[in-house]
């Protein structure tokens, strides 16, 4: 079998490297890649937004499946560009893929759908927002309507701040076009999990449900970035939670989406806010596996992955998957200034081997024609875990990111705290507020 995955970071190691799991024969590509996949798969040096290039490699190597990593290739119409041409790809289509690609869109067909969302109204004009901002209660949350890199929601305690986050966005283009049209919503309380659906349109098998961490700081404090770390199973995520989930989210948005003749095929990720009533509200969706839920979620599929993908890439229903009954912990190891201004070009230092279940993915790296491996990324690496319990893999987890070594290195060391609390490790979710505010640096 001939593979090609695209996209160049953690995510796109973890499906490289679970890939090759399931298929050691298979000519694998991945295009761009990184120092990480090309150990495990053949790196084709092309940008995941050439889709000329990526289309005529996928014909020149004779690919049987193309599996896209990232939103922004999905959102420009590589999946169609690919199947137009007689490829198998997994993902969904350009029209599709604006449940990612426009929150303004998100938020219609939810609303469309009744599925259990934050109230709230997508703006272009700036009195009109500003307007909108007064006349509701505090606090108010304000997103980039386009793709930010995970960046572009800010959550605003009070009225003030709000105004200042609307006119970053339409006043002074904090994120460009991304946020030409922003959403002004209620903010929902709760707990976030990330429920990642894979689906033919129709059909749905759950992966793993996941926990992401967005903010940079230990007891989830600072700004909102891509992603500082992930864990999962998650207990919060009974079973009974979600069957409500399929029936209340998945299903209905999958429903409107072919009734608007958008239909979704892929994964459909839904970030959810679970109240303190145990109701679920979808907090955004997204259009493909998750950076960093992929490193946490892929390591506990017990096979069959490859199957899932070919399956629903052929329209077909995607075969009953299971977890290998493990915890996996990742943490991501960050550039100094990240997520604003992340310094670049330091060299990175790997130990020479790693503890049994654990993988470190690379998200951010480069090597040079000197062969040295520099941070050339926000996010650099993310350190896996695998353990047959979530305290094991926790504290492997951070054991792996203490041992990589370069200047300025960036990450959390509570990543899984609210479970650690639910699991009654007292001290770990009090070392999580006590920290609040601070992040750690090693020289």
């Amino acid at each position: 079998m001939r593979l090609l995955v695209v996209g160049g970071g953690g995510r796109e190691h973890a499906l490289c490297w679970a890939l090759r799991q399931e298929n050691p024969e298979a000519q694998l590509y991945c295009a761009p890649g990184n120092p990480g996949t090309d150990e495990i798969a053949r790196n084709l040096s092309i940008a995941t937004d050439d889709l000329d290039r990526l289309a005529d490699a996928a014909d020149m190597h004779g690919i049987d499946l193309t599996i896209v990593g990232p939103e922004a290739p999905l959102a420009q119409g590589l999946a169609d560009r690919l199947r137009a041409e007689g490829r198998l790809v997994f993902g969904p289509s350009a029209a599709a893929a604006q449940l990612e690609a426009s929150k303004a869109f998100a938020k219609e067909i939810m609303v469309a759908a009744g599925v259990p969302t934050a109230v709230g109204q997508a703006f272009s004009d700036l009195s009109e927002a500003l307007a909108y901002v007064e006349r509701h209660r505090e606090p108010l949350v304000v997103k980039a309507s386009g793709l930010a890199g995970g960046k572009g929601a800010v959550v605003c305690p009070t009225r003030a701040e709000a105004r200042n986050a609307v006119r970053a966005m339409l006043e002074t283009n904090q994120f460009g076009p991304a946020g030409r049209t922003i959403v002004i919503e209620a903010f929902l309380e709760g707990e976030e999990i990330s429920v990642l659906a894979v689906t033919n349109g129709r059909d749905i098998e759950l992966l793993p449900v996941a926990q992401d961490h967005k903010r940079l700081l230990e007891g989830d404090g600072g700004p909102n970035t891509g992603g500082m770390g992930a864990y999962s199973p998650v207990a919060l995520a009974t079973p009974v939670l979600l069957d409500r989930v399929k029936r209340e989210v998945l299903h209905p948005t999958l429903e409107e989406m072919r009734r608007q003749g958008t239909p979704f095929s892929g994964v459909l990720y839904a970030g959810l806010m679970i109240d303190h009533t145990g109701a679920p509200w979808v907090v955004e969706f997204n259009c493909r596996l998750g950076d960093p839920e992929a490193q946490v979620v892929l390591p506990l599929m017990s096979g069959g992955l490859t199957d899932t993908f070919l399956n629903v890439a052929q329209g077909k229903a995607p075969p009953s998957m299971k977890a290998n009954g493990y915890s996996a912990v990742t943490t991501v190891l960050a550039s100094r200034g990240y997520p604003d201004a992340p310094e670049k070009g330091a060299t990175i230092i790997l130990p020479e081997s790693q503890p049994y279940g654990v993988t470190i993915y690379h998200s951010g790296t480069s090597r040079g024609a000197d062969g040295v491996l520099r941070a050339v990324g926000g996010r650099v690496f993310t350190a896996t875990a695998v353990a047959t319990s979530f305290t094991e893999a926790q504290r492997l987890s951070r054991e792996a990111a203490v041992s990589v070594g370069f200047e300025g290195k960036i990450f959390r060391r509570d990543i899984g705290w609210r479970e650690a609390a639910r699991l009654g490790q007292g001290n770990a979710a009090a070392t999580a507020e006590t920290v609040r505010g601070k992040t750690i640096v090693t020289p």
